[in-house]
């Protein structure tokens, strides 16, 4: 005998008592009759008697099929009551929803957005990590990532959102002093500030309209996990840094840096949102996927 008892057979008999019928029992559960029967069976060689009496017009329980319906008939209802109480859960937005998110991007563009959204759905809560490593959704138990890159090939469902474009700047007085560089492999013989979560941190890798491509390995005085921290140095004129828009627009803006090498481009990024694969994911999930996607579409942070 199997350690688990037979439940489904248990349901199935549960229900041929109640309506007094396979053939009823059949046509409720969507199952056919030759199903039922072999269900009522499999549980009447297994606890070795006979469940019911039966005639061409009549269904009668033995004591057996009495002694068993009881108990098998509230493990239907409590089968019945757990499956609707979940259906429920899953339908209306409620519970906890566990996300990761880049710093810098995470307090300026993500946070603002959940305010909106934890107003909408008050019965949704947010367990919001911030950082720049790259995190594992699945084994740290998150729901939801965001990144920021063009992503790898990964057991990830990802859906992408927004392009987010990157920008190689230096302030006036670093250019000023230094040279304007025309080329990228000029920018091997200035200071460079290197990002330490990309994925080929030491190498920057260009290419132009024409198809001409460039490989560099910049090198510098200062290397940073948090984009944002190249920032103070970048705009004190100490180096030229590769950045993407949502860090630095706003000192573009304001004239503190300029873009440099506009006829080249690098590998360009995009805001994407991951999920661990499977589903049907809940709806406190799909309701936050859906929301950040319509507030990411454009987002630049101010």
């Amino acid at each position: 005998m199997s350690k688990l008892p037979d439940f489904e057979a248990l349901a199935i008999f549960a229900k041929v008592v109640e309506l007094r019928s396979f053939a009823a029992a059949a046509t409720e559960l969507a199952l056919s009759k030759a199903t039922v029967s072999k269900a009522v069976g499999r549980l009447e060689e297994r606890i070795g008697a006979r469940l019911f009496n039966r005639t061409s017009r009549r269904l009668a329980l033995t004591d057996a099929g009495r002694s068993l319906a009881a108990r098998a008939a509230r493990l239907l209802v409590d089968g019945e009551a757990a499956e609707s109480e979940a259906l429920a859960q899953s339908a209306a937005p409620r519970g906890l929803v566990r996300i990761a998110a880049p710093m810098t991007f995470g307090v300026r563009v993500v946070a603002p957005l959940l305010s909106d959204f934890l107003a909408r759905y008050p019965d949704v809560s947010v367990d919001l990590h911030l950082g720049d490593a790259m995190v594992d959704l699945i084994g740290e138990g998150f729901d939801v990532g965001v990144r920021i890159a063009s992503l790898p090939d990964s057991s990830l469902v990802a859906r992408r959102v927004c392009p987010m474009p990157r920008y190689i700047v230096a302030a006036p007085d670093y250019l000023a002093r230094h040279g304007r560089p025309t080329h990228p492999m000029h920018l091997a013989q200035h200071r460079c500030f290197a990002y330490a979560y990309t994925s080929t941190p030491n190498v920057w890798r260009f290419t132009n309209a024409a198809g001409e491509e460039a490989t560099v390995r910049p090198s510098g005085q200062l290397r940073v996990n948090n984009g944002e921290a190249v920032l103070p140095a970048l705009i004190a004129g100490l180096g030229i840094a590769d950045l993407p828009d949502f860090i630095v627009s706003d000192a573009i803006a304001a004239g503190q840096v300029e873009v440099i090498l506009k006829d080249w481009k690098q590998t360009e990024g995009a805001v994407h949102l991951v999920m661990p694969p499977g589903g049907p994911r809940p709806a406190r999930v799909e309701v936050l996927i859906d929301f950040l996607t319509d507030g990411l579409v454009g987002a630049r942070p101010r």
